[in-house]
């Protein structure tokens, strides 16, 4: 307030001075305005006290309130940044991961195929290959049994045709009420056998 008394004093002084008023208006015009702050209870040693206890409050203030609460501030703000910063990696780091996890379960489903497809062409493989020795197992076994069969039907024919020339042999003898030589056997034999083997 009486800052304001002053600038108003000092414009008044100014605007006499520069009308040409005498030096007597200036001072008048500081007189009415001592007065006024008189008036008020305004007193320059007062106002000096209370202007240095202001700024002595003020400066406490300052450095025990609002000094620390203003650090802490900062600090929450740094904070808070530093947790946005951080959660925005997370985000990044998230979608990474998920993005990383999506290739690696596409590659592990590819593989898996892959495998799925390769066991079952070796199954398949396997199954001609048992299938195909079986089968020629089985040929080899009937190719034996053929043989075999053929040999017994050879060696059962030779039986067969000694039994008969044998048979026709004694059968010519008791016909023929004789016996009969080797030489003529022998002919009756061969004679018996081109008559099998024709038939």
């Amino acid at each position: 307030m009486l800052s304001s008394l002053l600038v108003l004093a000092q414009t008044a002084t100014h605007t006499a001075e520069s009308s040409g008023e005498a030096p007597g208006a200036v001072a008048k015009i500081t007189e009415v305005v001592s007065k006024i702050a008189g008036d008020f209870g305004v007193t320059w040693p007062m106002l000096i006290a209370q202007i240095i206890s202001f700024s002595v409050v003020a400066f406490i203030l300052y450095q025990a309130a609002f000094k620390p609460v203003l650090a802490t501030m900062n600090e929450r703000t740094k904070k808070i940044e530093a947790g946005l910063k951080f959660a925005d990696d997370m985000k990044s780091q998230l979608a990474a991961a998920h993005q990383e996890s999506a290739t690696l379960v596409k590659n592990a489903q590819l593989e898996a195929n892959k495998i799925i497809d390769q066991a079952r062409k070796t199954a398949k493989e396997f199954s001609e290959k048992a299938q195909k020795e079986a089968t020629d197992q089985a040929n080899g076994i009937i190719v034996k049994a053929q043989q075999a069969i053929d040999l017994e039907h050879k060696k059962m024919l030779g039986e067969a045709r000694a039994e008969i020339a044998r048979l026709v042999v004694t059968t010519t003898e008791r016909v023929l009420a004789k016996k009969l030589t080797e030489a003529d056997r022998a002919l009756f034999n061969e004679a018996a056998t081109r008559e099998l083997t024709a038939a």
